[in-house]
Protein backbone atom coordinates (compact mmCIF):
# COMPACT_ATOMS: atom_id res chain seq x y z
CA UNK A 1 0.00 0.00 0.00
CA UNK A 2 3.03 2.39 0.97
CA UNK A 3 4.59 1.62 -2.25
CA UNK A 4 1.43 2.06 -4.14
CA UNK A 5 1.32 5.37 -2.79
CA UNK A 6 4.50 6.44 -3.54
CA UNK A 7 4.15 5.85 -7.18
CA UNK A 8 0.97 7.16 -7.93
CA UNK A 9 2.50 10.49 -5.85
CA UNK A 10 5.44 10.10 -8.47
CA UNK A 11 2.87 10.20 -11.60
CA UNK A 12 2.84 13.79 -10.26
CA UNK A 13 6.19 15.19 -9.07
CA UNK A 14 9.88 13.99 -9.21
CA UNK A 15 10.79 11.37 -7.22
CA UNK A 16 12.83 12.22 -4.16
CA UNK A 17 16.13 10.30 -2.67
CA UNK A 18 13.53 9.19 0.28
CA UNK A 19 10.90 7.58 -2.07
CA UNK A 20 13.98 5.72 -3.26
CA UNK A 21 15.52 4.45 -0.21
CA UNK A 22 11.88 3.20 1.28
CA UNK A 23 11.29 1.50 -2.13
CA UNK A 24 14.97 -0.34 -2.12
CA UNK A 25 14.48 -0.86 2.14
CA UNK A 26 17.58 1.45 2.56
CA UNK A 27 18.46 4.46 4.14
CA UNK A 28 18.44 8.00 2.47
CA UNK A 29 22.04 8.28 3.18
CA UNK A 30 23.06 5.14 1.54
CA UNK A 31 20.98 5.96 -1.45
CA UNK A 32 22.75 9.70 -1.60
CA UNK A 33 26.06 7.95 -1.82
CA UNK A 34 25.21 5.38 -4.46
CA UNK A 35 23.57 7.99 -6.40
CA UNK A 36 27.20 9.89 -5.99
CA UNK A 37 29.03 6.96 -7.29
CA UNK A 38 31.09 6.93 -3.91
CA UNK A 39 32.57 3.98 -2.77
CA UNK A 40 32.22 1.86 0.84
CA UNK A 41 28.56 0.58 -0.21
CA UNK A 42 28.12 -3.76 -1.25
CA UNK A 43 27.59 -4.50 -4.92
CA UNK A 44 23.82 -6.09 -4.18
CA UNK A 45 22.69 -2.99 -2.54
CA UNK A 46 23.92 -0.99 -4.80
CA UNK A 47 22.40 -2.29 -7.51
CA UNK A 48 19.15 -2.68 -6.09
CA UNK A 49 19.29 0.77 -5.48
CA UNK A 50 20.26 1.97 -8.77
CA UNK A 51 17.61 -0.22 -10.83
CA UNK A 52 14.92 1.07 -8.25
CA UNK A 53 15.95 4.77 -8.83
CA UNK A 54 16.07 3.97 -12.69
CA UNK A 55 12.59 2.05 -12.98
CA UNK A 56 11.09 5.35 -10.82
CA UNK A 57 12.22 7.97 -13.09
CA UNK A 58 14.79 9.04 -10.73
CA UNK A 59 18.04 10.19 -12.81
CA UNK A 60 21.24 8.01 -12.64
CA UNK A 61 24.54 7.87 -14.18
CA UNK A 62 25.56 5.53 -16.05
CA UNK A 63 28.63 3.91 -15.88
CA UNK A 64 30.39 5.69 -18.23
CA UNK A 65 29.25 8.93 -16.55
CA UNK A 66 30.26 7.85 -13.35
CA UNK A 67 33.22 10.05 -11.89
CA UNK A 68 36.76 8.44 -11.85
CA UNK A 69 38.54 8.82 -8.50
CA UNK A 70 41.28 10.97 -7.31
CA UNK A 71 44.40 10.47 -5.03
CA UNK A 72 46.00 13.56 -3.66
CA UNK A 73 49.52 13.54 -2.31
CA UNK A 74 50.67 16.08 0.30
CA UNK A 75 54.12 16.76 0.87
CA UNK A 76 55.01 16.27 4.41
CA UNK A 77 58.37 17.35 4.90
CA UNK A 78 58.85 21.12 5.55
CA UNK A 79 60.74 22.45 3.08
CA UNK A 80 58.54 25.27 2.27
CA UNK A 81 59.10 26.46 6.39
CA UNK A 82 56.70 24.44 8.34
CA UNK A 83 53.33 25.46 6.17
CA UNK A 84 51.26 22.45 7.18
CA UNK A 85 48.32 25.40 8.22
CA UNK A 86 49.02 26.66 4.74
CA UNK A 87 47.38 22.79 3.28
CA UNK A 88 44.82 22.87 5.70
CA UNK A 89 42.45 24.99 3.87
CA UNK A 90 43.26 23.72 0.41
CA UNK A 91 42.11 20.22 1.29
CA UNK A 92 38.86 21.17 2.53
CA UNK A 93 38.70 22.50 -0.71
CA UNK A 94 39.60 19.88 -2.43
CA UNK A 95 37.21 17.74 -0.40
CA UNK A 96 34.13 19.85 -1.10
CA UNK A 97 34.76 19.89 -4.38
CA UNK A 98 35.22 15.99 -4.80
CA UNK A 99 32.33 15.73 -3.00
CA UNK A 100 30.02 18.27 -5.13
CA UNK A 101 31.36 16.49 -8.05
CA UNK A 102 30.80 12.92 -6.85
CA UNK A 103 34.23 12.18 -6.92
CA UNK A 104 36.31 9.21 -4.47
CA UNK A 105 38.48 10.84 -3.51
CA UNK A 106 41.39 9.83 -0.61
CA UNK A 107 44.33 12.21 0.57
CA UNK A 108 48.01 10.89 2.20
CA UNK A 109 50.76 12.14 3.20
CA UNK A 110 54.68 11.15 1.35
CA UNK A 111 57.58 12.82 1.27
CA UNK A 112 58.83 14.59 -1.74
CA UNK A 113 61.75 12.68 -2.00
CA UNK A 114 59.87 9.57 -1.88
CA UNK A 115 57.20 10.03 -5.27
CA UNK A 116 59.13 7.87 -7.37
CA UNK A 117 57.06 6.14 -9.95
CA UNK A 118 56.56 2.84 -8.77
CA UNK A 119 55.16 4.05 -5.18
CA UNK A 120 52.99 6.71 -6.77
CA UNK A 121 51.70 3.80 -8.89
CA UNK A 122 51.02 1.15 -5.97
CA UNK A 123 49.66 4.36 -4.13
CA UNK A 124 46.73 5.07 -7.07
CA UNK A 125 46.00 1.24 -7.12
CA UNK A 126 45.50 0.74 -3.62
CA UNK A 127 43.15 4.17 -3.86
CA UNK A 128 41.34 3.00 -6.69
CA UNK A 129 42.33 6.49 -8.55
CA UNK A 130 42.39 7.20 -12.17
CA UNK A 131 43.25 11.37 -11.29
CA UNK A 132 46.80 12.47 -9.36
CA UNK A 133 46.49 15.78 -7.01
CA UNK A 134 50.26 17.01 -6.08
CA UNK A 135 49.73 19.10 -3.32
CA UNK A 136 53.07 21.31 -2.90
CA UNK A 137 55.01 18.47 -4.82
CA UNK A 138 56.89 19.19 -7.94
CA UNK A 139 57.03 16.38 -9.89
CA UNK A 140 60.88 14.56 -10.31
CA UNK A 141 62.06 13.72 -14.10
CA UNK A 142 61.04 10.45 -13.38
CA UNK A 143 57.67 11.14 -11.84
CA UNK A 144 57.06 13.32 -14.40
CA UNK A 145 58.35 10.50 -17.38
CA UNK A 146 55.59 8.26 -15.89
CA UNK A 147 52.73 10.45 -15.65
CA UNK A 148 53.34 11.11 -19.64
CA UNK A 149 53.89 8.06 -20.84
CA UNK A 150 50.92 6.76 -18.91
CA UNK A 151 48.84 9.09 -19.78
CA UNK A 152 47.48 9.88 -15.58
CA UNK A 153 45.46 12.96 -15.35
CA UNK A 154 47.91 14.73 -13.10
CA UNK A 155 47.02 18.12 -11.23
CA UNK A 156 49.54 19.94 -9.68
CA UNK A 157 47.72 21.72 -6.45
CA UNK A 158 49.61 25.35 -5.24
CA UNK A 159 52.56 24.07 -7.95
CA UNK A 160 53.03 25.54 -11.15
CA UNK A 161 54.87 23.27 -14.30
CA UNK A 162 57.16 25.65 -16.39
CA UNK A 163 57.29 23.44 -19.27
CA UNK A 164 52.93 23.44 -19.11
CA UNK A 165 52.82 19.82 -19.59
CA UNK A 166 50.35 19.24 -16.51
CA UNK A 167 47.55 20.82 -15.48
CA UNK A 168 47.79 23.30 -12.25
CA UNK A 169 46.37 26.07 -9.60
CA UNK A 170 48.20 28.28 -7.86
CA UNK A 171 47.87 32.03 -6.35
CA UNK A 172 49.27 34.63 -8.51
CA UNK A 173 52.80 34.26 -7.16
CA UNK A 174 54.56 37.01 -9.14
CA UNK A 175 51.57 39.46 -9.10
CA UNK A 176 51.51 39.08 -5.71
CA UNK A 177 54.72 39.64 -4.81
CA UNK A 178 54.83 42.61 -7.13
CA UNK A 179 52.30 44.30 -5.31
CA UNK A 180 53.09 43.42 -1.76
CA UNK A 181 56.50 44.80 -2.36
CA UNK A 182 54.94 48.23 -4.35
CA UNK A 183 53.18 48.88 -0.97
CA UNK A 184 56.42 48.96 0.71
CA UNK A 185 57.56 51.33 -1.93
CA UNK A 186 54.45 53.39 -1.73
CA UNK A 187 55.09 53.64 1.84
CA UNK A 188 58.48 55.52 1.17
CA UNK A 189 60.87 52.63 1.12
CA UNK A 190 63.18 52.47 -1.13
CA UNK A 191 66.23 49.95 0.27
CA UNK A 192 63.79 46.79 0.70
CA UNK A 193 64.90 43.06 1.98
CA UNK A 194 63.19 39.53 0.93
CA UNK A 195 63.72 37.04 2.64
CA UNK A 196 62.96 33.90 0.79
CA UNK A 197 63.86 29.94 0.54
CA UNK A 198 62.67 26.83 -1.60
CA UNK A 199 63.19 24.97 -4.48
CA UNK A 200 59.31 25.59 -5.53
CA UNK A 201 58.44 27.18 -9.11
CA UNK A 202 55.26 29.10 -6.84
CA UNK A 203 58.08 30.21 -4.80
CA UNK A 204 60.67 31.64 -7.27
CA UNK A 205 58.05 33.19 -9.06
CA UNK A 206 57.61 35.71 -5.52
CA UNK A 207 61.25 36.09 -5.84
CA UNK A 208 60.39 37.50 -9.22
CA UNK A 209 57.99 39.63 -8.63
CA UNK A 210 59.95 41.54 -5.80
CA UNK A 211 62.84 41.97 -8.11
CA UNK A 212 60.63 43.18 -10.60
CA UNK A 213 58.91 45.81 -8.37
CA UNK A 214 62.59 46.80 -7.20
CA UNK A 215 63.72 47.11 -11.13
CA UNK A 216 60.83 49.32 -11.85
CA UNK A 217 61.39 52.20 -9.62
CA UNK A 218 64.42 54.17 -10.28
CA UNK A 219 66.77 54.46 -6.96
CA UNK A 220 65.01 51.34 -5.23
CA UNK A 221 67.40 49.10 -3.93
CA UNK A 222 66.45 45.22 -3.02
CA UNK A 223 68.32 42.54 -1.54
CA UNK A 224 67.49 38.58 -1.32
CA UNK A 225 68.19 37.35 1.75
CA UNK A 226 68.15 33.09 1.01
CA UNK A 227 66.93 31.36 4.13
CA UNK A 228 67.91 27.34 4.30
CA UNK A 229 64.52 26.72 6.18
CA UNK A 230 65.63 23.29 7.50
CA UNK A 231 64.15 24.52 10.99
CA UNK A 232 62.22 26.81 12.51
CA UNK A 233 61.04 29.71 9.65
CA UNK A 234 60.61 32.45 12.27
CA UNK A 235 63.57 31.64 13.91
CA UNK A 236 66.20 31.84 10.94
CA UNK A 237 64.29 35.07 9.87
CA UNK A 238 64.81 35.93 13.51
CA UNK A 239 68.97 35.51 13.24
CA UNK A 240 69.44 36.50 9.25
CA UNK A 241 67.00 40.02 9.97
CA UNK A 242 68.98 40.55 13.19
CA UNK A 243 72.23 40.07 11.47
CA UNK A 244 71.86 42.44 8.62
CA UNK A 245 69.99 45.19 10.94
CA UNK A 246 73.66 45.03 13.02
CA UNK A 247 75.26 45.95 9.58
CA UNK A 248 73.66 49.22 10.03
CA UNK A 249 73.50 49.10 5.83
CA UNK A 250 70.35 50.79 5.85
CA UNK A 251 67.23 48.54 4.67
CA UNK A 252 64.15 50.02 6.31
CA UNK A 253 61.81 47.37 4.63
CA UNK A 254 61.03 43.43 4.04
CA UNK A 255 59.09 41.72 2.21
CA UNK A 256 58.72 37.99 3.44
CA UNK A 257 58.03 34.51 1.46
CA UNK A 258 55.11 33.67 4.36
CA UNK A 259 53.71 35.04 7.41
CA UNK A 260 55.65 32.89 9.45
CA UNK A 261 59.25 34.19 7.73
CA UNK A 262 57.43 37.90 8.87
CA UNK A 263 56.73 37.11 12.70
CA UNK A 264 60.68 36.26 13.27
CA UNK A 265 61.86 39.33 11.44
CA UNK A 266 59.32 41.54 13.24
CA UNK A 267 60.82 40.01 16.39
CA UNK A 268 64.35 40.93 15.45
CA UNK A 269 63.35 44.45 14.18
CA UNK A 270 61.41 45.10 17.37
CA UNK A 271 64.33 43.51 19.71
CA UNK A 272 66.52 46.10 17.70
CA UNK A 273 64.67 48.57 19.70
CA UNK A 274 63.38 50.04 15.98
CA UNK A 275 59.44 51.32 15.60
CA UNK A 276 57.31 49.46 13.33
CA UNK A 277 55.77 50.53 10.63
CA UNK A 278 57.84 54.13 11.39
CA UNK A 279 61.41 52.81 11.33
CA UNK A 280 60.83 49.64 9.87
CA UNK A 281 57.81 48.24 7.42
CA UNK A 282 56.93 44.21 6.86
CA UNK A 283 54.77 43.08 4.52
CA UNK A 284 54.42 38.91 4.82
CA UNK A 285 52.17 36.43 2.56
CA UNK A 286 49.42 33.67 2.65
CA UNK A 287 47.36 35.17 5.21
CA UNK A 288 47.99 32.70 7.92
CA UNK A 289 46.43 32.49 11.15
CA UNK A 290 49.52 34.10 12.67
CA UNK A 291 49.32 37.38 10.83
CA UNK A 292 46.52 38.11 13.33
CA UNK A 293 48.44 37.25 16.49
CA UNK A 294 50.73 39.92 15.75
CA UNK A 295 51.57 43.29 17.55
CA UNK A 296 51.29 45.31 15.74
CA UNK A 297 49.02 43.00 13.58
CA UNK A 298 50.73 41.93 9.80
CA UNK A 299 50.19 43.29 6.83
CA UNK A 300 50.16 40.50 4.70
CA UNK A 301 48.48 38.87 1.10
CA UNK A 302 45.85 36.53 1.33
CA UNK A 303 45.55 33.57 -0.41
CA UNK A 304 41.96 32.02 -1.01
CA UNK A 305 43.38 28.08 -0.44
CA UNK A 306 40.03 26.46 -0.13
CA UNK A 307 39.57 28.14 -3.86
CA UNK A 308 42.64 26.35 -4.91
CA UNK A 309 41.23 23.50 -3.58
CA UNK A 310 38.21 23.79 -5.64
CA UNK A 311 39.84 24.86 -8.68
CA UNK A 312 41.93 21.72 -8.84
CA UNK A 313 38.78 19.69 -8.97
CA UNK A 314 37.25 21.17 -11.94
CA UNK A 315 40.63 20.89 -13.37
CA UNK A 316 40.58 17.08 -12.80
CA UNK A 317 37.08 16.60 -13.94
CA UNK A 318 37.75 18.49 -17.41
CA UNK A 319 41.19 16.38 -17.67
CA UNK A 320 38.88 13.42 -17.01
CA UNK A 321 36.52 14.27 -20.16
CA UNK A 322 39.51 14.94 -22.78
CA UNK A 323 42.98 13.36 -21.61
CA UNK A 324 45.25 14.54 -24.70
CA UNK A 325 43.81 18.45 -24.44
CA UNK A 326 46.69 21.14 -23.86
CA UNK A 327 48.02 21.67 -20.33
CA UNK A 328 46.01 24.37 -18.35
CA UNK A 329 46.88 26.31 -15.83
CA UNK A 330 44.79 28.73 -13.34
CA UNK A 331 46.22 31.56 -11.31
CA UNK A 332 44.14 32.88 -8.29
CA UNK A 333 44.53 36.41 -7.30
CA UNK A 334 46.23 37.51 -4.16
CA UNK A 335 44.49 40.16 -2.34
CA UNK A 336 45.98 42.80 -0.12
CA UNK A 337 45.43 42.69 3.81
CA UNK A 338 45.43 45.51 5.36
CA UNK A 339 47.87 45.73 9.04
CA UNK A 340 49.83 48.01 11.18
CA UNK A 341 53.19 46.64 9.85
CA UNK A 342 53.08 49.48 6.60
CA UNK A 343 52.24 52.88 7.41
CA UNK A 344 48.89 53.45 5.17
CA UNK A 345 48.94 50.20 4.31
CA UNK A 346 45.38 49.60 3.03
CA UNK A 347 44.79 47.80 0.06
CA UNK A 348 45.56 48.97 -2.88
CA UNK A 349 46.01 48.16 -6.78
CA UNK A 350 48.98 47.71 -8.97
CA UNK A 351 47.25 47.17 -11.82
CA UNK A 352 48.00 50.13 -13.47
CA UNK A 353 51.70 49.49 -12.53
CA UNK A 354 51.98 46.46 -14.63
Amino acid sequence: MNDEKIRNEQKVRRPRQADIATLAGVSVSTVSRVLANEPGIGETVRRQILKVAAEHGYPVKSATEAVAGGLALIASDGVTGGLSVFYEAIVDGLRAGAAEAGMPFEIRMVREDRTTPDAVRDYMRAAGAEGLFLVGIDPNESLRGWLRDTMTPAVLVNGTDPRMQFDGVSPANFFGAYQATSRLMKAGHCRILHLSGSHRHTIRERIRGFEAAIAAVPGAEGRFVDLALQGSASGEAHDRTAAILAENAGFTAAFCMNDFIAVGVLEAVTEAGLRVPEDFAIVGFDDLPCALMTNPQLSTMRVDRAALGREAISLMLSRFRNRTAPARHICQAVIPVSGGTVVNAEPVSDADDL
